[in-house]
């Protein structure tokens, strides 16, 4: 025995008429006990409706099936409870929504791009710091009146010291 109409547009997350129009436009089939059998018949709907005509759902039907899932394991479903997944299924579309138009807008950054552009900043900015003291020892060993080789060696110690403790920060792109 298979699934009413409207438990099967429960099933589907669709409404009831739904249900009915498909089955009077042939796109879904009935048992011969008049029932629906889901299986047959989501397989039947998925190949027999216009990709067109859709209505995507904010929730997958993965997790409106854990929803079900879940509310089946509680119990008896009752007004709470179903009160409480319509809430989490227009919370889940709300968030949705939210992100795909932040991302339309380009508000939002790939975060794999965006590590990379700081990886490669912070190598640029290590590589120009490796190189400033060759440039600038023998202007300020003359200034000093001290050795330019021993300058740039004290410059690059201290300098290579420096960079180590700043490689030590751990940055988080939560």
């Amino acid at each position: 025995m298979g699934l009413s109409r409207r438990a099967y547009a429960r099933h589907r997350g669709v409404a009831e008429s739904a249900v009915r129009k498909a089955i009077a436009a042939g796109r879904i089939t009935l048992e011969p006990d008049g029932t629906i059998d889901p299986v047959k018949a989501d397989r039947e709907w998925d190949l027999q409706t216009d990709p067109v005509k859709r209505r995507s759902s904010p929730v997958p039907r993965a997790a409106r099936k854990a929803v079900d899932d879940t509310l089946a394991e509680a119990g008896p479903v009752g007004p709470a409870a179903f009160m409480r997944a319509r809430a989490a299924r227009e919370m889940i579309g709300a968030q949705t929504a939210k992100v795909k138009l932040a991302k339309l807008k380009g508000e939002l950054v790939d975060r794999a791009k965006a590590t990379a552009l700081v990886f490669d900043l912070a190598r640029r900015e290590r590589d120009a710091w490796m190189n400033w003291p060759p440039r600038v020892a023998a202007d300020m060993a003359a200034e000093l009146g001290v050795d330019p080789h021993l300058m740039e060696q004290v410059l690059e110690h201290h300098l290579r010291r420096h960079l180590a403790e700043l490689a030590e920060i751990e940055i988080e792109l939560g």
